[in-house]
């Protein structure tokens, strides 16, 4: 038996076991790689100093587990799982394995709103008046990656949405924000936008729990939200037609799908800036490893989450004492998957 079934009052999903395998296994590689994040750093710590340190406030290593380490390493964790899972919903409805949440203009869109207030305050994290100072980068990321979406969503909309216009419509907005960013970035300061640099690359540096929190309530309340939408995403797969002829509300059903999408990625990119390729090459890699017919949702999100802590802990470590941000290892990771993705798509 493949797979078992399961009724929850008038609601019925099948449990994969290949899937249920899948997820489960990369949870303990992700509680791994959680582990070597805690030991590893330019303080190297021994598995009994990390739990010594862990419990114990009065030792020498607590500091550094638990205000430094710990939080960075759950921010990237549940930042990678909120992308991913965000990506896997936005390629199901676009049955397009290039979709990711940069195409929806929230990345982008976000990147755009972040450099603006950097510019206008003359400091990446406030010190001046200005929105930047009054929002803060968070917000301000909330703000732009749901105005991004927001715009890529009205021009998509003809009497319903379609997901090959939706990733055209995606692509265009995508590349005006791109240009919007880098025209602020050239008139702004130099060292301001040095600074706003390292945020658009996607940055786990100095994450504390003020970051954990928001991503974990998002996912906490939209992970539910998610699977009970898992049997529209299944029949969003087929055409238009038999969509509509198996009883499903097509158009709203897409667009609440994607509303919980665009929140999961903005919320995401709040945290930790706009982490490229985790979005687009999680998903893909659940759905490969556990051969089902659309990017499955629970193991697309523990894919995530173990890419983007593995990436962080070699952007950390790799080559100390200098740190990179994890949106860089993740975009030289995730650059030959999108040319292999590309290729399989031209063949």
């Amino acid at each position: 038996m493949t797979s078992i079934p399961l009724r929850i009052a008038r609601l019925s999903w099948r449990i994969r076991l290949r899937g249920v395998s899948v997820t489960g296994g990369g949870l303990v590689l992700l509680a791994l790689l959680m582990a070597l994040n805690m030991r590893l750093g330019d303080i190297p710590l021994s598995v009994p100093e990390v739990i010594a340190a862990t419990f114990d406030p009065g030792d020498a290593g607590h500091f550094v587990v638990m205000e430094l380490r710990l939080p960075r390493a759950l921010t990237g964790a549940l930042v990678g799982a909120a992308l991913a899972l965000s990506g896997a919903i936005i390629q199901s409805i676009a049955r397009n394995p290039l979709a990711s949440p940069e195409i929806l203009g929230i990345t982008n869109g976000a990147s755009v709103l972040v450099v603006a207030g950097v510019v206008a305050s003359g400091s990446a994290y406030g010190g001046v008046s200005g929105l930047l100072s009054t929002l803060g980068v968070p917000a301000l990321a909330l703000l732009g990656g749901l105005l991004g979406a927001l715009i890529v969503y009205s021009l998509a909309w003809r009497r319903g949405l379609d997901g090959y216009r939706l990733v055209l419509v995606g692509i265009g907005v995508t590349a005006v924000f791109t240009n919007v960013k880098f025209w602020l970035l050239t008139v702004g300061d130099v060292n301001d936008t040095g600074r706003a640099m390292v945020w658009i690359s996607g940055s786990l540096n100095g994450r504390g729990w003020e970051h954990v929190q928001p991503v974990a309530l998002a996912l906490a309340v939209l992970v539910p939200l998610t699977l009970l939408g898992t049997c529209s995403l299944d029949a969003l797969r087929f055409g238009d037609d038999t969509v509509t002829a198996l009883g499903v509300r097509m158009n709203r059903s897409r667009s609440l799908m994607i509303f919980a999408a665009v929140l999961l990625a903005a919320v995401a990119t709040a945290s930790a800036g706009p982490i490229a390729f985790v979005a687009l090459a999680a998903p893909q890699i659940a759905l490969r490893l556990t051969r089902s017919g659309q990017p499955p949702l629970l193991s697309s999100a523990v894919a995530g989450a173990v890419l983007t802590t593995g990436a962080d802990l070699i952007a950390r470590t790799a080559f100390s004492p200098l740190e990179l941000p994890v949106g860089v290892v993740t975009a030289v990771l995730g650059a030959p998957y999108l040319i292999h993705l590309i290729w399989r798509a031209r063949k």
